[in-house]
């Protein structure tokens, strides 16, 4: 008996479901692509997954938080799973990717082959799928490698590198002389929960003993406090494979994590601290940060990061340090990495993210094609997420047009690729988003709510026909500001439009119209990263905790959100009707059906989620 072959046909097939995965299937999957996911795990979010709780970082600075899919999946996480429970984490990106129709989810299935063509494009990929004993065959236009390891350029013959270049091959001042096959390594992280009583630890025999006077430099010189830490720095394997000795690396791994708990628990000056500390979890799977790297259309280096990445192909963006870690890790005497300081954001070029040498093969994540030290600082998973985004709304671009990649780099689909994604919420560096359609040239003026309006009737009672005062100005509340292509607040201060609950935001137009849909743009705190860590550690936009204390506070979608609003039309006779009521939004972008026709168009705020005033950076309909 042979075990079974399903066969399955799809316009993009991603392989690898970490965030960059993720993001790409979605992306390609709403913009029209019919796709298949291909994750070799029992669960979607790789390095930021239950199997391994790595934090998603990202760009660094007030307002430089990546929006998107990205933003979409941590308020999607905020909302439900305010425990900040990892598993449950793993439902939120199950629940997004299973929800999609036209995206079809394969788990636990490895990709260990693909058929490829005389022109070496890539014809279909197979995989094994543990789980149901069968082999899974999907044949599709195009594909995009998120695996991380890049698992199908051996396979296809992409061309591909591993290591570090040599100093003088793209000028990198943090570069080594001379090129070598080291790499960043692996880690084990753990975590530890705070009891009401005494926990004690015995440390298994097999784990490595770091109180010895010898040892203890090792732990000592380290981040220990496990309310601040997730000991990213127990890390090896860079100045070896860290894909052919996986396994001998995680068993390394394992006996320096608890030979460190057992330090820090027992032996540290902490010990009298953490005594109702003990291990709620550590990992059995390391996460990599690098094995092999894509070589593409362009290899990002230092000197682009660090010029801010100033491209005509920007489709993306890091904000990420260069965080070059030792390839001996752990092991290394000094601290597990140097950072590099570089600007934020720097933009990421299209280029970057396809094959120079399969014609229809993406990539995202990292194993983007870029210098060891540019990875150091694009690596990062909300970068890796933007990346992803950018590869799927490509894939989908290209399925239509019957195009490859490359061609989505240049003239018109290019534009199409940067406009889509700045109509998705993703910022690019240096664009604006151009508003079009019949809000463009729209009369546009807002409306206060009188100070003696009961909100708390039903919001279809609401009458703003009568009684509010027309601002003096479209500029005195910022209301011009919704439709000025910058949905976010920067550097040159504040964007968007901020009014009391139940005033308006009011379109006119010359005549009567056909409205289609409306797109909002609510503020969701983008700076939440820098300013509100009351816990340490526990940082409020993480996906799960550092730790787990009994003084822990559930978390909650962003206070700034606008959770109802209504929209309303102008009808031929002049008369403002009810046409859309939403009344538990937790999203940041915010698309409405409206399938209307009228004169006329406005939002009214009704509730945040805290917040005194509404804050919202974008209303336009098409």
């Amino acid at each position: 008996m042979q075990y079974p072959t399903q066969r399955l046909s799809a316009d993009f097939c991603v392989v690898g479901g970490g965030i960059a995965g993720l993001c790409a299937a979605l992306a390609a999957a709403r913009h029209g692509a019919r796709t298949v996911l291909v994750q070799d795990r029992p669960m979607l979010g790789g390095n930021a997954s239950s199997e391994i709780r790595m934090h998603i970082c990202g760009a660094h600075g007030p307002n430089r938080r990546e929006t998107g899919l990205l933003e979409e999946i941590q308020l999607e996480n905020l909302r439900y799973n305010a425990g900040s429970c990892w598993p449950v984490f793993d439902s939120v990106l199950w629940g997004l990717a299973r929800r999609e129709p036209n995206l079809s989810l394969l788990l636990d299935a490895s990709v260990c082959a693909c058929e490829t063509a005389e022109d070496r494009s890539i014809r279909s990929v197979r995989a094994w799928q543990g789980t149901t004993q069968r082999w899974i065959e999907v044949a599709a236009r195009l594909f995009a490698d998120c695996s991380g390891d890049a698992v199908l350029a051996p396979l296809s013959g992409a061309d591909y590198r591993v290591g570090r270049e040599a100093r003088a091959e793209y000028g990198e001042s943090e570069a080594p002389p001379e090129a070598d096959a080291c790499t960043m390594g692996s880690s084990i992280l753990f975590q530890t929960m705070e009891f009401a009583t005494p926990q004690d630890f015995t440390p298994p025999p097999w784990a490595i003993d770091f109180t010895a006077p010898e040892r203890r430099h090792w732990v000592e010189n380290r981040g220990i406090d496990p309310t601040r830490s997730n000991f990213w720095w127990i890390e090896t394997g860079g100045a070896d494979d860290t894909i052919g000795n996986a396994e001998r690396h995680r068993d390394e791994l394992l006996a320096i994590a608890y030979g460190v708990w057992d330090y820090v628990k027992n032996h540290s000056a902490m010990r009298d601290r953490l005594r109702n500390f003990g291990l709620e979890w550590v990992g059995s799977l390391p996460g990599k940060r690098e094995s092999r790297r894509y070589l593409g259309d362009h290899v990002l280096a230092q000197g682009e990061v660090q010029s801010g990445g100033v491209f005509p192909d920007v489709v993306a963006y890091g904000g990420w340090k260069i965080d070059n870690h030792y390839p001996k890790g752990f092991w290394h005497d000094g601290p597990g990495t140097k950072y590099t300081d570089c600007p934020s954001p720097f933009g990421i070029p299209y280029r970057s993210l396809y094959s120079r040498n399969v014609p229809n093969l993406l990539f995202a994540g990292r194993d983007i094609s870029c210098t060891h030290v540019a990875l150091s600082a694009t690596r990062v998973m909300a970068t890796c997420g933007l990346c992803g985004q950018a590869v799927g709304t490509a894939a989908a671009i290209a399925a239509r047009e019957h195009a490859d990649p490359r061609d989505v780099s240049r003239g018109p689909l290019l534009a199409e690729l940067q406009r889509t994604l700045l109509e998705d919420d993703c910022m690019l560096p240096g664009t604006r988003r151009e508003v079009r359609g019949p809000c463009a040239s729209a009369r546009l003026s807002s409306t206060r709510s009188p100070q003696d309006m009961d909100l708390t009737r039903s919001s279809r009672s609401l009458d703003l026909t009568q009684g509010p005062q027309r601002a003096q100005s479209p500029a005195a509340d910022g209301v011009a500001r919704l439709r000025d292509g910058m949905d976010r607040d920067w550097d040159d201060g504040e964007h968007g439009w901020r009014a009391p609950l139940g005033s308006a935001a009011e379109y006119r137009f010359a005549e009567e119209i056909e409205l289609h849909e409306a797109r909002l743009v609510f503020d969701s705190f983008l700076d939440r990263r820098e300013k509100d860590r009351p816990l340490g550690g526990n940082d409020e936009c993480s996906q799960g905790r550092y730790y787990r204390a009994l003084a822990d506070r559930p978390r909650a979608v962003p206070a700034t959100l606008v959770r109802a609003f209504r929209i309303d039309r102008l009808d031929a006779g002049g008369a403002w009707k009810p046409e859309v009521e939403v009344t538990d939004n937790h999203q940041r972008l915010v698309r409405v059906p409206l399938n209307c026709r009228a004169r006329g168009l406005r939002l009214v705020p009704l509730a945040t989620w805290g917040a005194p005033d509404a804050h919202v950076f974008a209303f336009d309909a098409r």
